[in-house]
């Protein structure tokens, strides 16, 4: 076994991070993203740039870049969850699968006429494809735009390009791994992935959120850290022995955790992690850049640039006109993604990992993201202008034809039966899909682990193979029966009748008919393992028709039990949303009791709870404070309220809607930069126009900004300021204030 050089080691990480700092210090005083800084250290760090040490062993950069990745993906997972996913709609999933598509297509296009091989061209396709949400957020931040119609849409969209990033890297490793596209497999891949992510979400959802409720007074952050990187590399080590990659694994573990009330704790906790590793792996990208193969390969870079700088325009502005956003909405979104990113990088770390991407790919791409990434304010900047040209150009009727289209869609809402149905079929769906994947795979353990040992103990009779179908329907029947109990609601029966009159029983056959044949199938797979086909058939048939009867005379606590794992699945994935609005918090009669935490555009902030009076303006009663980790339980009057406090407070349903606005009112504003203030002091001349005038009548704080902090007189005497000070000569005066002011002051 080979020892691990040590020293090269340290020396190679404090290289590396020494260059980082020094470069995003450097970048952030430029007012440049350190995404960029930690780029350009990178290539400091390198082999390519001589003025400077390198590093003397590449694959220990490697090794803490890959660690990065994993980290990097474990936090976009825990920004991610798919409670987000579902709220976004849609218009964010069709507006992201145009863009995608549309640019991997174009990048593949491109990837051909360059001369690069299939494998090569689809990769080039899918790191052109991903807009890059580090960026983009700075972009909108630096230029004060973050409170804009557009960009709650625009981040929608992001969220939704996340996930079709990861699936895209198993898409990618499956094609790279068999150096051909072949339509099977990739079916198959995404087939597997599918089973597995829900597989994984389900058992996680139901587990995680579960376990940290019971056991949450004895987890300190520090076990907190812990547990959540522990989870996180557990997941990524099954990941990977399911065949799918370290990345996807991190990923699912964060969305996993994302939505439980622990997320933003732990994101907290993760940041610094984050940071160092995040900032080694882009400095590890930037050691890919070689300015020879750039100088080279300066035409495909320019036509690449141009390529995502038009293509996302064209692309994202089309994506949200196709979901109904009105056409300047369109074009602000669309202009917003003209870059490439972090995901970016992945694919292309992982095209070079699989010995796959063509070595001259990398710095290219690497160099069409810093192009893109200094011209995206500037394009952000261009879209109400171009599209007041297109607005003159257009003809009136395509205009009032967009415009009509957006409204429509946006206006129809449709019917209270209409909204009803959908919300039942898309409960059935998703029962139908949770329950299917947990069954195939029970059904996958008990044939492979189950039945064989059981075969060889109790050998080859009728007798054993009885046992054997025994066991396994105990273990997989309770869950085929919940596919079969029914999922609609008496209640909702009665809404249908209430909102059309009568209620057409169709749609409930057809999804029993469906529940029934899918649970014959799956009864029949097990069956398969120890009888013929045919009987298999049969003996499902009968057995889904018993189950059937069985469910309908299933005694009301057993249904109860199964419904209450249900509930406490769901509750599970709206576990914060529940938590904040106090939804599954019911204590009496309609009260609820709600924690929502106190954004800093909040009316109340800085008020004392006795000048509130919550109780008679809002109808809710305000029962603790939590501040700093620390409770204050039936704060008293005299306390408080401030940016960051979580409030639990207790009301109705329609109280509580009414209050989560006011109190989380959190306006997107522009990164609060620290001013520069100097504390500066300088004596009062003979001449100066201050000898003889008292402080109030100097006017330093309307006229100069400045703040008088004290007057030194004679050597050792320091006065206060007060208005009726008078200023003599030879007095110094210290003051604090902006520079460029108080150099006209003095």
């Amino acid at each position: 076994m080979e020892s691990l050089d040590i020293n090269s080691l340290i020396s190679d990480l404090a290289l590396i991070l020494v260059l980082g700092a020094i470069a995003t210090v450097v970048f952030k005083m430029l007012k440049q993203p350190v995404v960029l800084g930690y780029i350009v250290a990178g290539f400091l760090a390198s082999p390519h740039f001589s003025l400077l040490p390198s590093v003397a062993v590449e694959s220990n950069i490697e090794f803490w870049a890959q660690i990065g990745i994993i980290v990097l993906l474990f936090s976009l997972g825990l920004e991610f969850s798919f409670k987000k996913l579902i709220d976004v709609g849609g218009s964010a999933i069709l507006t992201a699968l145009i863009i995608v598509l549309g640019m991997m297509s174009l990048g593949f296009v491109v990837g051909k006429y360059l001369g690069y091989g299939l494998v090569n061209s689809i990769f080039l396709g899918g790191m052109i494809s991903m807009s890059s949400t580090t960026i983009i957020l700075k972009a909108l931040t630096d230029l004060n735009m973050r409170h804009r119609r557009f960009v709650p849409m625009t981040f929608a969209v992001l969220i939704v390009e996340d996930l079709f990033a990861v699936v895209m890297m198993v898409i990618l490793s499956s094609i790279a791994l068999n150096n051909s596209v072949k339509g099977h497999e990739m079916v198959g891949s995404i087939l597997k992935l599918s089973f597995f992510l829900i597989m994984w979400f389900t058992v996680g959802i139901f587990m995680i959120p579960t376990l940290f409720k019971r056991f949450k007074r004895y987890i300190s952050d520090e076990q907190m850290l812990i547990i959540s990187m522990g989870l996180c590399f557990a997941m990524v080590l099954f990941s990977i022995n399911s065949g799918f990659s370290a990345a996807l694994g991190a990923f699912v573990m964060g969305s996993i955790l994302a939505g439980t009330i622990e997320a933003e704790r732990i994101e907290r906790l993760i940041s610094p992690v984050k940071d160092l590793f995040g900032a080694v792996f882009f400095i590890s990208v930037g050691m890919m850049v070689n300015p020879t193969v750039m100088t080279r390969h300066w035409s495909v870079i320019a036509l690449l640039a141009t390529v995502v700088i038009v293509g996302m325009i064209v692309f994202g502005t089309f994506g949200m006109l196709a979901t109904g956003q009105p056409l300047k909405l369109a074009m602000e979104s669309g202009f917003s993604l003209t870059q490439i990113g972090e995901f970016s990088f992945i694919i292309a770390t992982l095209g070079t990992s699989l010995g796959v991407l063509d070595k001259s790919i990398y710095p290219i791409i690497v160099a069409v993201s810093v192009i893109t990434t200094f011209t995206t304010p500037f394009f952000i900047k261009q879209a109400v202008p171009c599209y007041n040209v297109l607005y003159k150009i257009f003809p009136k009727s395509w205009t009032r034809l967009l415009n009509g289209y957006s409204r429509e869609a946006n206006e129809s809402e449709g019917s209270e039966t209409r909204v009803l149905w959908k919300t039942i079929v898309s409960r059935y769906l998703i029962r139908l899909l949770i329950y299917s994947v947990v069954i195939i795979a029970l059904i996958v353990v008990c044939r492979t682990y189950l039945m064989p040992p059981m075969r060889d103990w109790l050998g080859d009779g009728s007798w054993a193979r009885l046992a054997c179908v025994a066991v396994s329907l105990t273990i997989v029947g309770p869950f085929i029966a919940a596919i079969i109990m029914p999922t609609v609601k008496r209640s909702e029966q009665h809404r249908l009748v209430e909102a059309s009159g009568s209620v057409s029983f169709v749609p409930f056959v057809v999804m029993t008919i469906i529940s029934l044949v899918l649970s014959s199938v799956y009864v029949a797979l097990l069956l398969q393992a120890v009888y013929h086909s045919a009987a298999a058939v049969i003996f499902a048939v009968l057995l889904t028709l018993t189950a059937l009867l069985v469910v309908g005379l299933l005694p009301t606590p057993l249904r109860k039990r199964m419904t209450n794992i249900e509930r406490r699945f769901i509750s599970n994935i709206n576990e914060r949303e529940n938590r904040r609005t106090g939804r599954e918090n019911n204590l009496v009669s309609d009260l609820h009791l709600a924690y929502m935490t106190v954004g800093h555009d909040c009316p109340f902030v800085g008020d004392r709870l006795r000048n509130l009076n919550l109780r008679t303006r809002h109808g809710v009663n305000l029962v603790n404070i939590q501040r700093a980790g620390k409770v204050y339980p039936v704060p008293s009057g005299d306390m408080r309220i401030f940016p960051g406090d979580v409030l639990g407070v207790i009301g109705t349903e329609e109280q509580i809607q009414a209050m989560l606005p006011l109190v989380e009112a959190e306006f997107n504003r522009a990164e609060v930069s620290h001013p520069d203030v100097k504390f500066v002091h300088f004596a009062i001349g003979k001449g100066s126009p201050l000898v003889g005038v008292s402080l109030e009548n100097t006017r330093l704080r309307e006229d100069y900004g400045a703040l008088l902090v004290a007057v030194q007189r004679n050597e050792d005497e320091y006065l206060s300021p007060t208005l009726d000070l008078v200023f003599q000569p030879g007095d110094i005066l210290w003051i604090v204030g902006e520079p460029k002011q108080l150099a006209s002051l003095k």
